[in-house]
């Protein structure tokens, strides 16, 4: 764009949150775009960017007095959120598939056609805050105002190339006010409501999509029928599939029993469910593969002289750092402590043990409860 005035790119979703982010960046002086991702190749089975939010997107743009682009990034998403999705079920993990897009689409092909068009930055609707800390010469990211609605967990993966380029207009807002902007200015999806389920799976029955999906993309790919057990090995049932359970599942389990069972583990290798009461369940301890140390050098690292480390390389190793935890975008964080055993491996120690803990989740720590820091985050790879 050729323009005297800062630019920026616009990730419109169609939805109220983008939209008022949009007319925001106008107020702050920027010359916007509006952009909508064309997610799935059958767009109006998908509960995200169908066509009728890409017309919804083009309405706003058009009432902002600004142009609006449509991106095909169909294939990209079906190979990195999809294709990942299907094979972490398949190997008995859980899944985010809201943090391989950020990762892969709206922070990684987006940003990168930003720069392409020229684009001083983007801008989404999310629920966060980023701030340049000056001490560290690095840029924070801090959990929204609005506590109900802050998305940080789902952002935990941003670079620090990426935290200086995006915009997060929403993040001192409550839903509330960016509702009230939006009837204020005559939007018409001021009401409009959201997506509660994966956006690929609108009628949430994810093993019906993912047998489908098999069928259709993967024949080498099977679900096969197992054994449900107890912690003894006590044979107490059958399933049709593992991408049937996840952690701390209650509802479906199909065994009656005198007290309410639990799912416990999942062994892949031998497509067994273990069930449990759920006195029986939690696990206290983490380790987190593909770690981002978002907010840097958070760690003090270990001298030789310090421990059992001296007769090892100290990079890597150090004190414990007291965190609070969140293993689940909507669950409360919890105190623990924060290790980092590699460059990219953390370990995390909850103070009591966490029911629901599961393969495949993120899990992201926090400085404190309130107006929080991201501090660190990572895909759970191992539970104890």
């Amino acid at each position: 764009m050729q323009t005297n005035r800062p630019t920026a790119l616009i990730a419109m979703s169609g939805g109220v949150d983008s939209s008022v982010a949009a007319w925001l960046m106008q107020q702050a002086g920027y010359d916007c775009v509006g952009a909508t991702m064309k997610l799935f190749d059958h767009q109006d089975s998908c509960a995200c960017s169908t066509t009728a939010d890409i017309q919804d997107a083009r309405v706003i743009c058009a009432r902002l007095g600004i142009p609006h682009y449509t991106f095909d990034f169909a294939d990209t998403f079906a190979e990195q959120v999809v294709k990942r999705f299907v094979t972490t079920y398949a190997q008995g993990a859980t899944p985010n598939p809201c943090i391989d897009c950020n990762r892969f689409l709206k922070f990684g092909l987006f940003i990168r056609r930003a720069r392409e068009m020229g684009f001083d930055c983007v801008a989404t609707g999310h629920y966060a805050r980023v701030e340049f800390d000056n001490p560290s010469g690095r840029y924070l990211l801090r959990t929204a105002v609005d506590a109900n609605k802050d998305q940080s967990y789902v952002l935990y993966g941003l670079t620090q190339e990426q935290l200086a380029y995006v915009r997060f207009p929403l993040g001192s807002l409550a839903k509330e006010q960016v509702r009230a902007t939006a009837s204020q200015l005559g939007f018409h999806i001021a009401q409009k409501e959201e997506s509660q389920d994966i956006c690929f799976i609108p009628a949430g029955d994810h093993a019906s999509f993912i047998r489908q999906w098999m069928a259709e993309h993967a024949e080498d790919l099977k679900i096969e029928p197992g054994l449900i057990i107890d912690a003894e090995g006590k044979k107490l049932g059958a399933h049709d599939g593992i991408i049937n359970f996840t952690i701390g599942q209650r509802k479906g389990i199909g065994i009656a029993a005198a007290a309410p069972l639990y799912v416990k583990e999942i062994v892949a290798t031998s497509n067994t469910v273990i069930v449990a009461p759920r006195a029986e369940l939690g696990a206290t301890i983490a380790v987190l593969e593909d770690a981002n140390l978002i907010s840097g050098a958070c760690f003090e690292q270990l001298q030789p002289s310090d421990d059992v480390f001296t007769q090892q390389e100290t990079i890597g190793h150090t004190k414990p750092l007291r965190v609070f935890a969140r293993h689940r975008y909507r669950c409360t964080p919890r105190s623990a402590q924060l290790e980092q055993l590699g460059p990219t491996t953390l370990k995390v120690t909850y103070d009591e043990p966490v029911s629901d803990l599961a393969r495949g989740q993120a899990l992201v720590c926090y400085d404190s409860l309130d107006n929080a820091i991201v501090l660190a985050g990572g895909t759970i790879m191992q539970t104890t």
